[in-house]
């Protein structure tokens, strides 16, 4: 085996073990201990940060921020990479902000000029719209090593209710027309909810002792399987027309599910939560008469009481 070879094989082998011993490389690469010192000496010096302990049971660990080994791209995998992360600069926040714009910078410094221009003629004309907002949400980080973690973080949040402090254990964070949002284990309620990142004030790693869930199986993909049973749902219907069925689809709808049409109506049906009924009731009057509400009795009571109010600002 080259040398060459043999660096980047060790590189990703390193990377992979993240604590070894001399001896044990050696083994796995049939050479020397001298050799496999020389390596490991030059892959420091390449940027792999390496840390040795001394003793019985001492060897080499990787530290926490590792170098990933060189990876070919094609022109145009590396332009969709580009692209996928320049997009992100509509959000003013992110879990990973600074990493992003760092591995955007590298992707544009160490492409060749001519891709570089054509990156720079594509940037004004091909584009991730997500709404601008104004609100802060400094804390997607904390919030989404937590999730990765298992760990409990100790929020101060306002809701419908009013301000609290609340230990959630969450599950992940997600984006959509440009809010930020957790879904997590509240345990001041003993059930899952969802959270506005940008109403959560300040966020810590819980202090208490208290300890955390199991939640390892739970994610963003199947969180809804898991929300409190004993919470009251009632069924809603809702007839959409095109423009209507156009609106709700820039909105997440885990429940209750867009359907559409072959003409390109369509209908919202499924169980939404009775306490949920305030933010239906704003939504469908948004919508005028794109959308009508069969059921329930309640929403549509809701939105004439809603609209009544809007009506008496104007008289």
């Amino acid at each position: 085996m080259s040398k060459s070879k043999r660096l980047m094989e060790l590189m990703m082998t390193v990377n992979r073990k993240r604590k070894f011993t001399v001896k044990e490389l050696a083994n796995e690469f049939d050479v020397s201990t001298r050799t496999i010192l020389r390596d490991l000496q030059e892959l420091s010096e390449l940027g792999v940060p390496l840390y040795s302990e001394v003793g019985p049971h001492g060897g080499y660990q990787v530290l926490k921020e590792r170098i990933l080994p060189p990876i070919a791209f094609t022109e145009e995998e590396a332009v969709a990479i580009f692209f996928a992360s320049h997009a992100l600069r509509h959000y003013t926040y992110l879990p990973f902000e600074n990493e992003a714009l760092s591995a955007l910078n590298k992707f544009y410094f160490y492409m060749p000029g001519d891709v570089r221009d054509r990156i720079d003629q594509l940037k004004n004309r091909f584009d991730f719209f997500t709404p601008e907002r104004q609100v802060k949400s400094p804390y997607l980080s904390i919030l989404l090593e937590g999730a990765i973690e298992q760990k409990i973080v100790l929020i101060e949040y306002d809701s419908r209710e009013g301000h609290s402090s609340r230990q959630i254990q969450p599950i992940g964070v997600y984006a959509s027309n440009g809010l930020w949002y957790c879904s997590a284990y509240c345990f001041l309620r003993a059930e899952f909810r969802l959270f506005r990142c940008d109403r959560i004030h300040s966020a810590v790693y819980d202090a208490s002792g208290l300890q955390p869930l199991d939640l390892r199986h739970v994610h963003l993909g199947n969180q809804d399987e898991f929300y409190q049973k004993e919470q009251e749902y009632i069924p809603l219907y809702v007839e959409l027309s095109k423009e209507g069925v156009q609106r709700c689809e820039s909105e997440l709808w885990p429940s209750p599910k867009l359907y559409t049409h072959m003409d390109g109506t369509g209908r919202l049906e499924g169980h939404v939560r009775k306490i949920d009924l305030p933010f239906f009731a704003k939504f469908f009057v948004g919508l005028g008469n794109e959308a009508t509400v069969k059921e329930p009795v309640e929403l549509v009571d809701r939105m004439k009481r809603l609209l009544s109010e809007i009506m008496a600002k104007y008289v």
